[in-house]
């Protein structure tokens, strides 16, 4: 701006300099005066909507294209910047009316004192005259619009922000005794995982406190939020029965593929369908008429996920220990043949898409509520749940069934009796209930063990999982 002004005064002192001093001159120069008359008008539009365009392209993504920011136009110096271009607009239109009347006074010598002009050898600063004149005019215009619109808008955030900073503060609820501590430790660590800005906060209290009540459960609804979205749950899917499956060729596909162990376990559960076929069918003859309904189970096999180095897979070809894929494999099959709807995720990538983790460190809850009534999953997976689900990995802790081949003594599996008497292990201190670990014996064949088996076909054993 300052640069375009000492250009300006430049201009204006060699044009002063002209008109007094070489009137001559200026006459025999008239082809290319006009020419630079055009020039000024041209690069003034210009200017004016790089200035312009400059200031309103700052606005929010999914504004309203006849939205201004507040922060951008609010100040006063934008609005002088109007004001100046304004003033600047009728500075050029004195300065090109002067221009004009020169050039009309030479055209007077040159036509020998004929004072009338034809329609087609109008002076052609005068179309040039009256465009600036409207520029000018609409420039001052959007300055009082402008100005009125900021004065509006300033006004009622500030009215908004004064009625709701009184309602930014830390309630005392004895419903939510944590409340005020959620929010201190909010103001010093918001910033340590991107999830809390991905559900909207912001380091004020407001944000804060909307996290704190809508997405987590420390503090109580603030009264002034709209929460009628908030508060319609899903609707729930409707009730599907089970029905017995003797074809495994789709449950093939939802194993996946590209991992060794996959390939061995595919390979498995297809030279066993007869087995599992007919094992269906004596189970279907004893149920009779049982209604059942199906459940959506997520199996995630933890220990062949990339981040838990999977040492399984590139073992699998060269006699490596293949007991594993041969209980998951089977797991997988039981599950199938009784009728429900399976899952299958071998990548951590894909545990935390099925489950819908925020963007992030894992230390906010799920996006979404758990679409699976069980989780079958290993040791691995379930660290790497724990990790990854926040607080939502507390509130589904039921849901989920552990594989554990050989089961978990409750000494070991209990937190605290763990810690004390130094039992604690990388696969115990879980304080899940014991039924929960699923191993590969019979009920009541290992002392101590009251944990369920999982399928085996060929003991014909299909026990029907546990809803939460």
């Amino acid at each position: 701006m300052h640069s375009f002004l000492k250009h300006l005064c430049i201009w204006y002192l060699v044009e002063r300099w002209s008109m007094m001093a070489l009137p001559a001159l200026l006459t025999r120069l008239l082809p290319l005066r006009r020419l630079f008359v055009l020039g000024i008008g041209f690069f003034t539009l210009c200017f004016l909507m790089t200035s312009l365009g400059g200031q309103f392209s700052a606005r929010r993504l999914g504004d309203s294209p006849f939205t201004i920011r507040t922060e951008v136009m609010g100040g006063p110096e934008s609005r002088g910047i109007l004001r100046k271009m304004s003033d600047l607009l009728e500075l050029m239109v004195k300065r090109m009316d002067a221009l004009a009347r020169l050039e009309n006074v030479s055209e007077l010598h040159r036509a020998g004192g004929d004072l009338h002009f034809p329609a087609d050898r109008m002076p052609p600063g005068a179309g040039l005259m009256e465009r600036i004149q409207a520029i000018a005019q609409n420039v001052s215009d959007i300055a009082v619009k402008v100005d009125q619109i900021l004065r509006h808008s300033l006004l009622l955030h500030s009215k908004v922000s004064e009625g709701r900073r009184d309602q930014c503060e830390a309630p005392s609820d004895p419903k939510f005794p944590d409340c005020s501590g959620k929010v201190e430790w909010m103001r010093a660590r918001w910033t340590s995982d991107p999830c809390y800005a991905f559900f909207g906060v912001d380091g004020t209290e407001c944000s804060f406190l909307i996290y704190l009540s809508e997405v987590e459960w420390f503090c109580p609804p603030l009264p002034w939020r709209n929460r009628t979205a908030a508060q319609r749950a899903p609707k729930p899917l409707p009730k599907v029965q089970a029905v017995f499956r003797s074809n495994l060729s789709h449950l093939l596909d939802v194993m996946g593929s590209g991992k060794e162990s996959l390939i061995f376990m595919k390979k498995r559960t297809k030279r066993l369908t007869a087995q599992w076929a007919l094992a269906a069918q004596r189970l279907a003859q004893k149920l009779g008429a049982t209604q059942r309904d199906q459940k959506q189970i997520l199996v995630h096999i933890g220990f062949l996920t990339e981040e838990s180095g999977d040492v399984f897979s590139p073992r699998v070809l060269k006699g490596g220990p293949l007991g594993e894929m041969v209980q998951w494999a089977d797991i997988l099959a039981a599950l199938y043949v009784l009728g429900h709807g399976l899952r299958v995720t071998v990548s951590l990538k894909e545990l935390q898409s099925n489950l819908g983790v925020p963007p992030g460190r894992g230390s906010c809850p799920l996006t979404m509520p758990l679409p699976f009534d069980l989780i079958y999953t290993d040791y691995h997976g379930l660290q790497q749940m724990k990790q990854h689900m926040g607080l939502s990995f507390k509130k589904y802790r039921c849901r989920i069934r552990v594989i554990d081949t050989f089961g978990t003594e409750p000494a070991y599996n209990h937190e605290e009796y763990a810690t004390l008497h130094g039992y604690r292990t990388n696969w115990g201190y879980w304080n899940l209930n014991p039924k929960q670990f699923m191993t590969m014996f019979r009920e009541g064949e290992v002392p101590g063990h009251p944990e369920q088996i999982h399928g085996n076909p060929w003991h014909c054993v299909l026990r029907e999982p546990a809803a939460p």
